[in-house]
């Protein structure tokens, strides 16, 4: 009930601020101007001209920045260092989306380089540093109390606490190393601690090969792809009898060890908090079961792997303030729709690309690529977006009154906005119910109590095929919702006007192929592990990713920079779109092809077959 009043406060403000309204006298409500907006009568048609007297009286002059004094100032040519800042983009792009996307990948596969590809994106990070320096120091500083500075030292610090806490595995590794009790060797010591990589067995000989049974886990790998080959529990296996004594048996006990240590420490993705896979084995029987898990390690893992990669989606917000910073925008009363625009618009464009890496097979082993889960106990990526987009609309709700005074009335943007924020809240709400399988067991009761006691087995409760995947429609009704209703936006200016029906349809169509998406799925539902891939999440993927581009692109501030350069054409801005778009989508296939072929080589070979 309190969280009923909670979410109705904002409605019955914005009644109480309209019915207010209504007793304004005819002839001045006629003058009043919609949204509260400094030059925008409530049923004037979009102007086609730049006013620039209006501009003046409610915008303050943009003032020179980096960037004027780079290209447009011809007086001082001789003073300009273009190419320095560019070096800081290139430097800085390296680190962020090149370096630091193969670090990941490769730890996530405990390659031995992982290590020096970290090394690399701190180097290209201090050369990035260094340029931006000499840049500033070059250069009169053009925009004061820009934080793009020191929220970049801000995400270096935070990459640099989880480096630390990588590296600190080394002491593990240690303390694994002298456990075994073999003879100290440099060669074995540097190959195993510092490498995290242990010879090869090949290197001794086949005399002693069928003395080392085989590793666990390809073993359970094998036991997967592989259901015709003998139980993977009856591998060799030797007792003290069977070994005759001396160097071999001991060597033959030495290897059996390491080979069970090494499965702990080196087969899989580690982290502080211990393996992302299976860390011991079970034999119960004629059944190998892999050992659970504990839930601490299962956490402390996913929270550092989902921590390493919010670093890249960091990067990315530095791209952003450091175009800001550089083109001198987003000051004065510019500052609240230029950070609304930006926001907004980057969420949908990290959104969009997070789509197509699950079309390509990224999260495939939580069943979030399209195909069937390989194993239960993950949260369903509808699940995810619903949560997403409930924190979005719960604390945006409030946030569309920043920067009003007390007792000012709801404009008429406002209420767009928090009615956005609210369908935003309690849609998430409905997208996270749907998910739970609590609350699909209590709407399944009612049909569960009418069966007859004596037929209530297996058979007679027996899932629909259709459970298997999710399909949960509210994700993309918020979206395509919101995409809707900014298409038709108020604007002061018709090409205002023309960009947010540009990026409000773009995001319409991404809801519509969604749904498609669902439609083939509930048609034939994924029984494979494969990512299935649908083609209308490849389209809708880009589709939302351009939209959210789109959506930046249509901040107040540039869009009149457009006009007032003569660059107010769509189709330039949505070509731009497109080209950057269909490059991120590039860069996006690129890592996670990446991260598949470094899979792909530590994997044991699997035999495919049509399931047609």
């Amino acid at each position: 009930m309190r969280l009923s009043w909670l979410a109705l406060g904002p409605f019955s403000l914005l009644l109480i601020s309209v019915l207010a309204d209504s007793n304004v006298h005819p002839s001045e409500a006629s003058l009043s101007r919609r949204d509260g907006d400094h030059h925008h009568m409530s049923h004037a048609a979009p102007l086609l001209e730049l006013n620039e007297t209006e501009l003046t009286l409610n915008h303050q002059p943009i003032p020179e920045s980096y960037y004027t004094i780079d290209f447009d100032d011809i007086e001082h040519a001789s003073e300009r260092h273009p190419g320095l800042m560019f070096m800081h983009a290139v430097t800085m792009m390296l680190a962020w989306f090149v370096m630091l996307p193969m670090g990941i990948a490769m730890r996530s596969v405990n390659h031995a380089w992982h290590k020096m590809v970290t090394l690399g994106f701190y180097g290209f990070v201090l050369l990035g540093l260094a340029f931006s320096t000499a840049y500033r120091k070059l250069t009169p500083n053009m925009y004061e109390g820009q934080v793009h500075g020191k929220q970049g030292y801000l995400w270096i610090l935070f990459a640099l606490g989880l480096t630390t806490i990588d590296f600190l595995n080394i002491f593990r590794r240690i303390y694994l190393y002298f456990r075994r009790g073999q003879k100290f060797e440099i060669r074995s010591f540097w190959s195993s601690v510092i490498l995290n990589k242990e010879e090869s067995l090949s290197s001794e000989g086949t005399e002693y090969t069928g003395l080392v049974s085989e590793d666990p886990e390809e073993m359970y790998m094998a036991e997967l792809v592989s259901p015709t080959s003998p139980p993977p529990h009856k591998h060799v296996h030797y007792d003290d009898d069977t070994v005759p004594d001396g160097p071999t048996a001991q060597w033959a006990k030495d290897v059996r060890r390491h080979r069970r240590d090494y499965s702990q420490s080196a087969a899989s993705e580690t982290t502080l908090f211990g393996r992302s896979h299976y860390d011991d084995e079970e034999t119960n029987g004629d059944r190998h079961l892999p050992a659970k898990i504990p839930i601490p390690k299962r956490i402390g893992t996913g929270v550092f792997a989902t921590l390493e990669r919010i670093l890249v989606f960091g990067g990315f917000a530095q791209v952003l303030t450091g175009i800001v910073v550089y083109t001198g925008g987003c000051r004065e009363n510019y500052l609240n729709g230029c950070l609304a625009h930006l926001i907004k618009g980057a969420i949908f464009w990290c959104y969009g690309l997070v789509s197509f890496a699950r079309y390509l097979g990224a999260f495939a082993e939580l069943g979030w690529a399209w195909n069937r889960a390989p194993a239960a106990g993950y949260p369903s990526a509808e699940f995810v977006e619903s949560l997403v987009i409930f924190i979005y609309g719960a604390t945006n709700t409030w946030m569309e009154r920043w920067g009003a005074r007390p007792g000012d009335p709801f404009t008429t943007k406002q209420i767009q906005h928090i009615g956005i924020a609210v369908m935003f809240w309690f849609a998430g709400l409905l997208g996270m119910a749907i998910e739970s399988k609590t609350v699909r067991q209590w709407l399944a009761a009612s049909t569960i109590s009418a069966l007859n006691p004596s037929k209530r087995d297996q058979e007679a409760v027996a899932e629909p095929p259709t459970y298997i995947a999710s399909f949960n429609p509210f994700p993309a009704l918020v979206i395509g919702v919101t995409g809707a209703a900014m298409a038709a936006h108020a604007q002061t200016y018709l090409f205002q006007v023309q960009i947010h029906q540009l990026w409000g349809n773009l995001l319409l169509a991404w809801s519509v192929l969604r749904c498609l998406t669902y439609f083939f799925l509930w048609l034939g539902v994924p029984r494979s592990m494969l990512p299935s891939r649908p083609p209308t999440e490849a389209l809708g993927s880009f589709f939302l990713a351009c939209g959210g581009l789109a959506f930046m692109f249509s901040t107040e501030e540039l869009t009149i920079a457009a006009m007032r350069r003569g660059r107010d054409d769509v189709m330039m801005f949505l070509n731009v779109a497109v080209a950057i778009t269909c490059f991120a989508l590039c860069w996006t296939i690129a890592v996670v092809g990446f991260k598949g072929y470094l899979k792909s080589r530590i994997a044991p070979p699997v035999a495919y077959h049509s399931s047609a």
